[in-house]
């Protein structure tokens, strides 16, 4: 098992949300107890005190029914202060949706991911086209608390709610000739307005991929919610990918495809901009962005006049966990 060290928690991490990570602790000490184990009926994740006015994401009902078994998991889990709930449902990165960080939550509102499936295909013994609860439901659900940190050198760290993409492959069936995992967005222009933008710098379907021990990694998840509640849509509802030591657009939001391949696969940013994202995307503080510098980064909430600027960590702070997937590489070639 792997078990994460404490962070030292700075001042100017701490946030207002505090109670929120308290409650956290509370109950993952429940969630360690036999009793609770035992028990199997009782709700493990916190019921989060999230602000009365912001609307909430219940998800279909064969998956609330999941969120509610799901239990915490503490050896994946930050000991720094969450994001605010308000950040995490109103500053992203969607394209699909628009390109600046409050469209997605205005655009993606009326969004619909009930019924939803997804195609994996390629290299596997299983393939098929799968309903997204037939994804899900063989799996128990577990919140892991995870640092995010975006190329534009912004971060948070955020309560996912999902299963180890490792079981889902596993169910699948990997063959001998797999090597690489590609993830292919939902192709709507009429559901999704940033796809049929005159502006957009972008070709579509959004595509990202993984190394197969990349997607075998332990840390790898499948996330399908947030806080307690089924992602937003403007989060990659209802499937999202969460790699937490690679830059935040690998994790790719809103998946219908999952291809197991033996070449590596082109993906979206590698292909729009080679020069400013690579195909391993990994967290870097020695490797600059063409334009800015990756040694910091923002930690949401931040201001112009109350900034929360924070060093950047190798990996996101995870190199024990990934450090040893990519020995022998030149990190600045391979960026």
């Amino acid at each position: 098992m792997l078990i994460k060290k404490a962070d030292k928690i700075k001042p100017s991490e701490i946030t207002s949300e505090s109670v929120y990570l308290n409650r956290r602790r509370f109950m993952q000490g429940l969630a360690g107890t036999a009793a609770l184990i035992a028990a199997g009926s009782a709700r493990a994740i916190p019921e989060y005190d999230l602000d009365s006015d912001l609307p909430r994401y219940p998800g279909p009902d064969w998956l609330q029914g999941l969120l509610r078994a799901s239990e915490p998991n503490a050896a994946f889990s930050s000991q720094e202060d969450l994001a605010p709930y308000h950040s995490v449902i109103s500053h992203n990165n969607f394209y699909e949706f628009g390109t600046g960080k409050k469209d997605p939550a205005k655009n993606a509102q009326n969004f619909n991911t009930d019924p939803w499936k997804v195609e994996i295909s390629g290299e596997v013994d299983k393939p098929g086209v799968y309903n997204l609860e037939d994804i899900v439901k063989p799996h128990r659900l577990e919140e892991r608390i995870y640092r995010l940190r975006c190329v534009e050198a912004w971060s948070m760290v955020i309560p996912w709610i999902g299963l180890p993409l490792s079981q889902l492959l596993k169910q699948v069936g990997p063959n001998s000739k797999a090597k690489y995992v590609e993830f292919t967005t939902l192709q709507d222009p009429q559901r999704m307005p940033g796809q049929r933008s005159l502006f957009s710098s972008l070709d579509w379907p959004y595509v990202e991929a993984l190394r197969i021990d990349e997607a075998m990694n332990p840390l790898t998840l499948l996330a399908v919610g947030v806080y307690g509640n089924a992602l937003p849509p403007q989060n990659g509802a209802p499937l999202r990918l969460v790699v937490p030591w690679k830059y935040g657009f690998k994790s790719i939001k809103s998946i219908v495809r999952i291809r197991l391949l033996e070449e590596m696969p082109k993906v979206t940013w590698n292909e729009t901009a080679p020069r400013e994202y690579g195909f391993y995307a990994n967290v870097n503080p020695a490797v600059n962005h063409p334009r800015w510098s990756q040694a910091t980064e923002r930690r949401l909430p931040s201001s112009l006049f109350n900034p929360n600027v924070i060093d950047t960590r190798m990996f996101n702070g995870y190199a024990d966990e990934v450090a040893h997937l990519y020995a022998g590489m030149d990190l600045k070639k391979w960026f």
